[in-house]
């Protein structure tokens, strides 16, 4: 892996810190996932780690915004946000009908009590950093 400049809002440490024990761990996981994969695109040599609506985002150069979060109105799932306008969702129920649960056209929500399925959200993160570079094509590149 590259290294990758990573400029972090300290105001999201705090975001993190603050969610109940139970989430915190499987939210830290998601993160690295992120960054995990971010490191492994070649065209991707900064990362913003932003708070947009208040909830940790990912921004990069030629992607679009992703952001995560767990809300206590349904504290048994957490979720990865995507620009409900771009073809995001839309393309990953296609591709990943059977892997992940979907809300509408800007969500993939993952229970509490599940593993996630790594590397087909690696897809789905790799799409979303680089979208405005595969947006063109029929399945975002995945």
């Amino acid at each position: 892996m590259k290294n990758l400049e990573i400029n972090t809002d300290p105001r999201v440490n705090h975001v993190f810190e603050n969610y109940p024990v139970a989430i915190r761990e499987k939210m830290h996981a998601l993160r690295s996932l992120v960054i995990e994969t971010a490191k492994e695109i070649d065209d991707i040599s900064k990362l913003e780690e932003t708070l947009k609506w208040g909830e940790p985002s990912y921004v990069t150069k030629k992607g679009s915004t992703l952001r995560m979060d767990w809300k206590s109105k349904t504290p048994d799932q957490y979720a990865l946000y995507f620009q409900c306008t771009s073809r995001l969702v839309s393309t990953f129920k296609i591709v990943y009908k059977n892997t992940f649960d979907f809300e509408g056209n800007r969500a993939i929500i993952f229970r509490m009590d599940a593993a996630l399925p790594k590397e087909a959200l690696k897809q789905c993160i790799k799409a979303t950093l680089t979208y405005h570079q595969v947006k063109h094509l029929p399945t975002l590149g995945i």
